[in-house]
């Protein structure tokens, strides 16, 4: 007599994409890795502000912690990572501002009927990506100009 967990077990595939699995979504489109990206970068900006102030908070304790403080965070490294802050910021804003467009259905076009071949509305803000891809790009280079160098 058979339990059911080995019939499930005869049925499992294992897993054969390894770390390609980890960051491979499959069949999915451009817009789903964007709107990962943009939680992760929202969190990344949400560490970012916490320890801002937490570095802002040793302004309180004299002169002394706070010089001490702008040593640690003077360096090469954190320079480069508040560029990468800035980048996060540029991609958050345009892509956020991307994404209310597209939950109003400002970019999806007019409905169409049910009609065999039926037209999915994702390809149709396809342009609204791009061009949020490319003000980002184009923050992130203007920013590398202006600020880093």
């Amino acid at each position: 007599m058979e339990t059911k967990g080995s019939e499930s077990a005869k049925r499992h595939l294992p897993n054969r994409l390894g770390i390609k699995g980890w960051v491979w979504g499959g069949r999915y489109t451009w817009e789903r890795y964007l709107y990962t990206l943009h939680r992760v970068t929202g969190l990344g900006l949400l560490l970012y502000v916490a320890l801002h102030l937490v570095a802002n908070g040793f302004r309180l304790g004299g002169e002394e912690s706070w010089g001490d403080v702008m040593g640690v965070v003077g360096g090469g490294g954190f320079k480069f990572g508040e560029y990468l802050v800035m980048v996060a910021f540029g991609f958050h804003a345009l892509n956020g501002g991307r994404l209310i467009l597209q939950h109003l259905g400002y970019t999806l076009g007019r409905p169409k009927p049910p009609i065999y071949p039926y037209v999915d509305s994702m390809r149709r803000h396809r342009s609204v990506v791009w061009l949020a891809m490319a003000l980002t790009v184009v923050f992130a280079i203007w920013v590398l100009i202006e600020f880093v160098v």
